[in-house]
């Protein structure tokens, strides 16, 4: 959780500068599904400081934007990673049937959503946090 507010205020000087009329300067910040919704597993700390990073979005959206910058979150469900290896060994068959577009997320999933929010198609919003997760946060 500190670790994008230290990161966006030691870069905040970067940030002012590479900003122009029209073309704001891009923070991104990642949550997490978890954030948004009760997770199925008692991951108490996870979920609430993905919550908490969605807020920080938020918060430093309303803040900064007079600066000419803006900050967004994406909110991840299921992705191959280290992180959810032993999840999905263990219940990726079950993870996949309950999301609607039925498959885990791929790496060209999160770039495309990282790639909006950093180009000019993305430069006028600010505090949203979008989930990229097939659908599962629509189900619960």
């Amino acid at each position: 959780m500190k670790a994008p507010f230290f990161l966006t205020r030691a870069l905040l000087p970067l940030l002012t500068a590479a900003q122009t009329p029209g073309d704001p300067a891009r923070v991104i910040n990642i949550g997490s599904i978890d954030g948004i919704q009760v997770p199925a597993l008692n991951t108490y700390s996870y979920s609430s400081s993905k919550a908490a990073v969605h807020h920080l979005t938020r918060v430093l959206a309303k803040e900064l934007a007079p600066q000419g910058i803006t900050v967004n979150a994406v909110a991840p469900g299921p992705f191959e990673s280290k992180m959810m290896a032993e999840t999905l060994r263990n219940f990726g068959d079950a993870i996949v049937q309950s999301c609607p577009l039925g498959r885990i997320g791929e790496a060209d999933d999160m770039a495309g959503v990282a790639i909006y929010l950093a180009s000019r198609a993305g430069a006028y919003l600010t505090g949203t946090v979008i989930p990229v997760d097939g659908g599962i946060s629509t189900t619960k």
